[in-house]
C-alpha cells in the first residue's frame, strides 16, 4: 500500500505531464460514490476543472541542539570517568607534578624525575656530571602515587591544588660512594673503624682505635637533591671537594661493645640451675670467638670446634659421686650438728648439640651455657653421741653409736669442791677464758687463759689444764680437767645439747 504523501506527489507528477503535452488533465470527483478509487471516476459536465497543488515539503526538523546536547554528555561522561582514574590537579609528590595524571603515569614520572635529576660536581669535582640514576637515587614511586591518588582524587574538587605531598628520596650508599669515588677520586681517604681485640696480659678485651678519613658529602649531597627536586628543579651543582668522614665504628662504639664483653666473661661457664659448675677462664673464651667488622658494625662469630675441646673435657668436671650427709644426734634422734652436708652424686647428659648452642648464645652476646645431668640422691647417717664420765675411776669417755670413740684420765672436784652427778646437756663453748674459783677458805683463785672450756652444768665443764699433769686425781673446783688437746677434740667433737652423763 502506498502511503497518502506519496500517491500525492505521484498524481502531481502525472498532471505536471499531461499540461506540458497539450492534453486535459482527467480530473477527479469528490470521493462521494462508494468504494471506487478516485481516480477512476470521469469528469461531469459542468463541473470545474481541478488541478493538483503541490504539496509543500515537510520541514526538517532542527537537530543541532540535540548535537550539541550529545557532545556535552559524552565530555560530561568522560570527565566523570577520568575522575576515577586521575589524581586531582595541582597534585605534587616530593616537588614533582602529577596532577591529571593516573596512579600508573604518576610513579613513572616520579621515578623518572628522580632518575634523570643531574648534579654537577664543582670544585675538585671538575663540573663532572652525575644523574639521580648513577647515584642510586631511590624512591618509592608506586606506593607514592598510589596514596596520592586515594587522598586526592580528581573528582574531590576540594583536594585540588592542595598542599605538596611529601616523598622521601634517599641515595643508596654504595651505589652513590662508588659513583663518586670514580668522579672524585682525589677526594677520598678511607677512615679507619675502631676493633675490639683480646689483651692477653690484661684478662680481657681492650680496643684499637678509630681514625677519620674523607669523602664527598654524601648527607649534605641527598639534602640538596631533595630540597632541589621540592622546589621543582631538575639540576643543581654540589662542591666534589673533601669533606670530613667519620669511620663507622667509633671509639666509643668499640669500647661499649668491649664492655659487653669482658661483662659476659664475667659470669661465662656451663651452669647447673644457677651454679657455675664449669666456669670458662678468659684465655679460653677468646679462643672461642672473633670479633669481626660486619658492614660498620662489630659482632661475634663463634668457632664450634674450639669449643667442642672444652665441651668434651665436661664429664670429669661435672660427674661425681654422690656423698652422705652426716648428722650429730641425741639419743632421742633430735639433729645437733650437721657434721657434713649431704651431695647428691650426678653424670652429665647428652652434649652432642651442645657446642652449637654455645656458639649461637655467644653470637648473641650470652655466655651462660646450662647443662643437663641425673642426679642420683644422698644418704643420711646420724650419729648418736654422748660423754660418760665416771668419777669413781676419774676417766672420761667419748661414746658413738654405742662404741667407745676415745677415753682419757681427767681430774674431777676434789672432795670440799666437787664435781655434781646427774645427766646434763652441753650448752656453750669458750675458747680461752680466765676463770675464778673459791676456796674452802672463802678466798678466790683467778687461772688465766684456761682453754677449750665446753660448759655442762652451770659453772662446771671440760677444758685443757696447763698448771698440772696429775691426771686420774681429783684437782679441780668441779670442773673436769683436761690435757690441753684432750680438752679441744671434746670441744670440737662435742654440740650444743649433746648428753653428759656425770657419776661414781
Amino acid at each position: 500500500m502506498t502511503d497518502l504523501i506519496s500517491a500525492q506527489d505521484a498524481k502531481t507528477e502525472k498532471l505536471t505531464e499531461a499540461t506540458a503535452s497539450g492534453d486535459q488533465p482527467n480530473p477527479v470527483a469528490p470521493a462521494d460514490s462508494g468504494d471506487a478509487p478516485t481516480d477512476s471516476q470521469p469528469p461531469r459536465s459542468g463541473d470545474q476543472e481541478l488541478a493538483w497543488a503541490p504539496i509543500e515539503p515537510a520541514p526538517k526538523k532542527k537537530r543541532l541542539g540535540l548535537w550539541i546536547g550529545l557532545g556535552v554528555g559524552a565530555l560530561a561522561l568522560g570527565t566523570a570517568a577520568a575522575s576515577m582514574i586521575l589524581i586531582a590537579p595541582g597534585t605534587t609528590v616530593a616537588g614533582i607534578p602529577v596532577g591529571w595524571l593516573t596512579p600508573g603515569a604518576a610513579a613513572d614520572t616520579i621515578q623518572a624525575h628522580v632518575a634523570d635529576a643531574e648534579v654537577t660536581l664543582t670544585g675538585a669535582g671538575g663540573d663532572t656530571v652525575l644523574t639521580g640514576a648513577d647515584l642510586g637515587a631511590e624512591i618509592d614511586a608506586t606506593a607514592l602515587a598510589d596514596a596520592a591518588f586515594a587522598e586526592r582524587p580528581f573528582w574531590n574538587v576540594t583536594a585540588w591544588m592542595g598542599e605538596p605531598v611529601a616523598g622521601e628520596i634517599t641515595l643508596d650508599p654504595a651505589t652513590a660512594e662508588a659513583a663518586l669515588r670514580e668522579a672524585v677520586p682525589s677526594s677520598f681517604e678511607d677512615a679507619v673503624d675502631a676493633g675490639v681485640v683480646f689483651d692477653a696480659a690484661g684478662g680481657g678485651y681492650a680496643i684499637t682505635p678509630s681514625a677519620t678519613g674523607t669523602a664527598v658529602d654524601l648527607d649534605g649531597l641527598t639534602a640538596a637533591i631533595v630540597d632541589t627536586i621540592a622546589d621543582g628543579g631538575t639540576s643543581l651543582e654540589f662542591s666534589g671537594d673533601p669533606a670530613e668522614a667519620a669511620p663507622a665504628i667509633t671509639d666509643e662504639d668499640a669500647t661499649a661493645f668491649a664492655t659487653s664483653l669482658n661483662t659476659m666473661l664475667g659470669s661465662i661457664g656451663f651452669y647447673i640451675g644457677e651454679e657455675r659448675t664449669v666456669p670458662v677462664d678468659a684465655a679460653t673464651a677468646s679462643t672461642w670467638i672473633s670479633v669481626v667488622d660486619d658492614g660498620g658494625e662489630l659482632s661475634v662469630v663463634a668457632d664450634e670446634a674450639s669449643i667442642q675441646a672444652t665441651i668434651d673435657a665436661l664429664p670429669a668436671a661435672v660427674d661425681r659421686a654422690p656423698v652422705n650427709a652426716t648428722n650429730i644426734v641425741d639419743s632421742a634422734g633430735k639433729i645437733l650438728r650437721t657434721e657434713a652436708e649431704g651431695v647428691s652424686g650426678r653424670a652429665i647428659g647428652d652434649t652432642s648439640a651442645l657446642a652449637s648452642d654455645v656458639a649461637t648464645k655467644l653470637e648473641a652476646g650470652e655466655g651462660i651455657f646450662a647443662i643437663e645431668v641425673t642426679e642420683t640422691p644422698f644418704e643420711s647417717v646420724n650419729l648418736v653421741r654422748k660423754i660418760d664420765v665416771d668419777l669413781g675411776s676419774q676417766t672420761a669417755t667419748l661414746i658413738e653409736n654405742g662404741a667407745v670413740v676415745r677415753s682419757w684420765a681427767i681430774s674431777s672436784g676434789k672432795s670440799a669442791t666437787p664435781t655434781d652427778t646427774g645427766n646434763f646437756r652441753v650448752y656453750a663453748h669458750v675458747r680461752e677464758q680466765t676463770m675464778k674459783s673459791r676456796e674452802p677458805d672463802g678466798s678466790i683463785t683467778e687461772t688465766p687463759n684456761v682453754p677449750w672450756v665446753t660448759y655442762f652444768n652451770g659453772d662446771e665443764g671440760f677444758h685443757g689444764t696447763y698448771w698440772h699433769n696429775d691426771f686420774g686425781n681429783p684437782r679441780s673446783h668441779g670442773c673436769v680437767n683436761m690435757p690441753i688437746d684432750v680438752a679441744r677434740y671434746v670441744y670440737e667433737w662435742s654440740p650444743v645439747g649433746l648428753e653428759v652423763a656425770v657419776h661414781y
